[in-house]
C-alpha cells in the first residue's frame, strides 16, 4: 500500500494535533516547526528513532515536531511526498533519513530553495546528486563500513578461514546500504572467508527469508551469514531454523533493535553494531534548531557506533555524540 499526497498531509496534520502544535496553537506559541522523516516504522529502529525525537522534544520544549515514516522500506514515493508536503506546509526545517540516496535529492533540492533548513541524519545523500542539484549538505550520522567490518569480523573471527558465508544487503539506492556492503566485504578480504553469495533483500524480514532460504538451496554448505540489518536478520534466522540448522550457520547483523536481544543471549546471533537511534534523530534535531539560529554545519557529523554481542547484551544502552 502506497500513500497518496494527500493522506500523507492528513497523516502529517493529525500528527501535529496529537502533539498540540497545530494551527492557531502553533501560531500562538511561535516555535520553529521541525518535519521528521523517517523510514518504515515496521522497523523496530525506526520506530525507537521516532520515540526518541519525540522524547527529546518534549524535554526541549522550544520547537514542534511533525514526525512521518514509510510504509515499507522501498515505498520511497511516500517519503519524497512528504518532503513535497512540508514545503507547502513552510516548516522550518526538514530532518531527513532517506530511503533513497539520489531519489531524495531534488525534492530535499527545492525545500532548501523555499528558505527549509534541512538535515540529512542516518544514510548519506549522495555527494554527485548534491552537486548537479546545486546543495551542499552536513551529514548527520555512523560510520556504516566500519561498524559493518566490526559485525562482520566477529564472524570471521568465529568460523576461521575459508569459512563460507553470504550477504544479505540493504536498498541497493542508499548509500548506508552500499557502506555495510564495502564494510562486510572488507572483512571477507581481511578474514580469507570464502564469499558464496550476495544478494539484496531490502532491509526486509520476509523478504530476507526468502533470499536466504534460496541462498540455502544453491548452498547447503553456507556456515555464516552477514546482514545489513537486524530486520532482515529475523528473516535468515527464521530459515536456518525451518531447515532444521538451527546454530549450524552464524549470523551477524546490524542495528541492535529490541528483538534481536533473546537471539543474542541464546547464541543464534552472534554480534550486531548500536547505532543509537533513538539519539541520532534527537541529534539532527539539535542542528536544525542550531542551523535556524544561523550556525554552519558542514561534512560529516560522525553519531556513534557500538559492537553488541552476547556478553553485551545486559549492559546499558547509552552513547552521547557532540550536538
Amino acid at each position: 500500500m502506497k500513500y497518496t499526497a494527500k493522506a500523507i498531509a492528513a497523516s502529517l496534520l493529525g500528527t501535529a494535533l496529537v502533539m498540540g502544535a497545530a494551527g492557531i496553537g502553533r501560531a500562538q506559541e511561535k516555535k520553529p516547526v521541525i518535519g521528521l522523516v523517517m523510514k518504515s516504522l515496521a522497523n523496530e529502529f525506526f520506530k525507537d528513532m521516532q520515540e526518541g525525537a519525540v522524547k527529546h522534544v518534549q524535554e526541549r520544549g522550544d520547537l514542534t515536531l511533525i514526525p512521518v515514516g514509510m510504509h515499507s522500506e522501498t515505498d520511497i514515493d511516500t517519503q519524497i511526498n512528504a518532503v513535497e508536503n512540508f514545503i507547502t506546509q513552510k516548516v522550518d526545517a526538514i530532518v531527513v533519513a532517506p530511503a533513497d540516496s539520489r531519489a531524495l535529492v531534488p525534492p530535499l533540492a527545492r525545500a532548501i530553495k523555499a528558505g527549509i533548513v534541512v538535515i540529512n541524519i542516518d544514510v548519506a545523500l549522495d555527494e554527485a546528486a548534491k552537486k548537479q542539484a546545486g546543495v551542499s549538505l552536513a551529514f548527520v550520522g555512523p560510520d556504516n563500513r566500519a561498524g559493518a567490518k566490526m559485525s562482520g569480523d566477529v564472524l570471521a573471527k568465529t568460523l576461521g578461514p575459508k569459512g563460507k558465508v553470504v550477504i544479505i544487503e540493504g536498498n541497493p539506492g542508499a548509500d548506508n546500504a552500499q557502506q555495510r556492503k564495502l564494510g562486510f566485504d572488507d572483512s571477507v578480504k581481511d578474514g580469507n572467508l570464502d564469499l558464496l553469495e550476495s544478494r539484496t533483500a531490502h532491509w526486509e524480514t520476509e523478504e530476507a527469508n526468502t533470499v536466504f532460504s534460496n541462498m540455502l538451496t544453491a548452498h547447503p554448505d553456507i556456515q555464516g551469514v552477514m546482514a545489513a540489518n537486524d530486520s532482515m536478520a529475523l528473516g535468515v534466522i527464521k530459515a536456518i531454523d525451518a531447515a532444521g540448522k538451527s546454530g549450524q550457520i552464524k549470523v551477524v547483523g546490524f542495528d541492535n533493535i529490541p528483538a534481536v536481544q533473546p537471539l543474542l543471549k541464546n547464541g543464534k546471533l552472534l554480534a550486531t553494531i548500536d547505532q543509537f537511534g533513538s539519539q541520532m534523530a534527537a541529534n539532527g534535531i539539535d542542528y536544525a534548531m542550531k542551523a535556524l539560529k544561523g550556525e554552519k554545519l558542514e561534512g560529516w557529523i560522525k553519531t556513534p557506533i557500538k559492537l553488541v554481542t552476547s556478553s553485551e547484551v545486559s549492559a546499558p544502552r547509552s552513547a552521547s555524540a557532540s550536538r
